[in-house]
C-alpha cells in the first residue's frame, strides 16, 4: 500500500518529539544535482546503465588491478570537481539545529564523494568508504585493515598512467603491498574495515525515533537493515524520492527533490 507524506507531515516528524534521535541515510541521488552520476538511476551517466558494475569488485581488482584503478580514478576525477548542492548544505544545517536542541543526529552516506564534508556535516559515517582515501591490501599494515588508510593525495599515480600494468599499480609506502581504493566493493562485507562503522549505524537504527532515506534505491544491505530495525523499534521512516517509489510498507514517501525540500524544511524549523 502506498504511504505518501507531504511537507507538513515531514516537518512535524523532523521538529517534533519523535525526532529527538535522528538517522539520515543518503544515496547517490543526493549528489545527482551536483553532477555526479548515480549507480542505478535513469540518468545518462548511471554506472549500472553502462554495464560496468563487475569492475566494482574485489575479484576484478585481483584479476586486473591496473584496470580497476584506472576505472575508479576516472570516476573519482569527476566527483572531485563537484560542489555541494542545496541538499548537502541543508543536511549540515539540520545537524547543527539538532545539536542546538540537544538531540542526537547521525548522517550515514553510501556515497564516496566528499560533498557532505564540504557542506559542513560532522556527525558523518561513510559506510562505503571515501574517494579521498586509499589503503594497503595487506591486513595488519598501518595503512591497511582493520582501520588504516592513507590520503589519496599522497599516492603517486604517475607510473600507472605512463604504463598501465599490474606492476605499475601504486604500492604501500610501508610494506610495498598493492594499494587499493578505500571503497566497499560489491563482493565485500560492511565488516571489511572499521571506518565503515557498521556497528554504530546498526545501534543508531535501533534507537532513532526518525529514520530518513534520501536519494537511495534501497538496493544495498545498509538500507534494508536500517529500514527493518527502524520500523521494528517504532521509528517513523521516510524516503525522499522525487519518483515516489515505495520501498517497503510503512515507509512514508515524500515525492520531492531533496535539494528543494530540505532547505524549506530547515528554514521552517522552530528556533
Amino acid at each position: 500500500m502506498q504511504t505518501a507524506a507531504g511537507f507538513q507531515e515531514f516537518l512535524d516528524a523532523v521538529s517534533g518529539p519523535v525526532g529527538e534521535t535522528t538517522l539520515v541515510i543518503t544515496g547517490a541521488g543526493v549528489s545527482l544535482a551536483s553532477g555526479i552520476p548515480t549507480f542505478r538511476g535513469t540518468d545518462p551517466g548511471a554506472v549500472w546503465a553502462n554495464d560496468v558494475t563487475e569492475k566494482g569488485t574485489h575479484a576484478f581488482f585481483k584479476k586486473e588491478p591496473h584496470e580497476s584503478w584506472l576505472w575508479y580514478l576516472k570516476r573519482f576525477e569527476r566527483a572531485r570537481g563537484a560542489r555541494p548542492n542545496e541538499a548537502h548544505l541543508a543536511l549540515a544545517d539540520w545537524e547543527r539545529w539538532q545539536q542546538q536542541q540537544g538531540r542526537e543526529f547521525l548522517l550515514v552516506t553510501q556515497n564516496v564523494d566528499t560533498l557532505h564534508e564540504q557542506a559542513g556535516s560532522r556527525a558523518l559515517v561513510k559506510v562505503h568508504g571515501s574517494l579521498d582515501q586509499a589503503r594497503c591490501t595487506r591486513r595488519g599494515c598501518a595503512h591497511g585493515p582493520p582501520r588504516g588508510t592513507l590520503p589519496m593525495a599522497a599516492v603517486d599515480f604517475g607510473p600507472l598512467h605512463a604504463d598501465p600494468s599490474p606492476e605499475s599499480v601504486p604500492r604501500c609506502p610501508l610494506c610495498r603491498s598493492k594499494l587499493r581504493p578505500h571503497v566497499l566493493w560489491f563482493d565485500e562485507l560492511y565488516t571489511e574495515h572499521e571506518t565503515y562503522q557498521f556497528d554504530l549505524v546498526r545501534q543508531r537504527a535501533k534507537r532513532s525515533g526518525l529514520v530518513v532515506f534520501i536519494g537511495t534505491s534501497f538496493s544495498v544491505g545498509i538500507t534494508a537493515l536500517a529500514t527493518e530495525l527502524g520500523l521494528k523499534h517504532g521509528a517513523q521512516v521516510f524516503s525522499i524520492d522525487p519518483a515516489g517509489h515505495q520501498p517497503a510498507p510503512r515507509v512514508q514517501v515524500v515525492a520531492e527533490r531533496a535539494e528543494e525540500l530540505l532547505p524549506r524544511i530547515v528554514a521552517s524549523l522552530p528556533r
